[in-house]
């Protein structure tokens, strides 16, 4: 599983961006695909994630109401819809994939970095 991350930017607080993951991969339909983050300083943290097979999603409760996670099958892409924006979403943004019968992300790629100003 290879995963390419873009779309990062500088944003004023309050806007909006779109993160996505291009992901290569026989199927994905036994993967959960998911999104993290890092701040300077701070330890990487779980933003949301998706299962591929049904759709199903799970967000962090800092960004449930602001941030869509969702997937085109068709080319094999995870997004994530980041609305109203906070100077606290600045991070190194990282998509990751993980069998969904498993625990661990396993794999993961470059981060795409996001970052607000106030």
């Amino acid at each position: 599983v290879q995963l390419q991350a873009s779309g990062g930017g500088l944003v004023q607080a309050g806007g909006s961006l779109r993160l996505s993951c291009a992901a290569s991969a026989r199927s994905f339909n036994s993967y959960t695909m998911g999104w993290f983050r890092q701040a300077p300083g701070k330890e990487r943290e779980f933003v949301a994630a998706m299962r591929w097979g049904d759709g199903s999603t799970n967000y962090a409760d800092s960004v449930a109401g602001r941030f869509t996670i969702s997937r085109d099958s068709t080319k094999n892409t995870l997004y994530l819809q980041m609305n109203s924006l906070k100077p606290e979403d600045t991070a190194l943004y990282y998509c990751a994939a993980r069998l969904s019968s498993g625990n661990h992300f396993r794999y993961w790629g470059q981060g795409t970095q996001v970052t607000v100003s106030s």
